[in-house]
């Protein structure tokens, strides 16, 4: 994924952990209010993961070996 499609990708997913966290975590009873705040915060999570996840961008190379076999 390149820094662009990341950063969309990654925003999008933060911004809809925030409204979960957000709107449906404080609706309800209690139940309805851990549960949206537990998972709004996993998915804040998620998405600060993807948006600074450089490392993904990196290709390992190929490497050759006589013989055409990879071992």
């Amino acid at each position: 994924m390149n820094t662009f499609n990341r950063t969309i990708t990654g925003g999008i997913i933060f911004l809809f952990g925030v409204f979960i966290f957000s709107f449906v975590g404080f609706i309800d009873g209690p139940k309805v209010d851990f549960f949206g705040i537990a998972f709004g915060l996993l998915i804040c999570i998620i998405g600060l993961i993807i948006l600074f996840n450089k490392n993904e961008d990196k290709v390992e190379e190929i490497k050759k070996i006589k013989g055409g076999k990879k071992k």
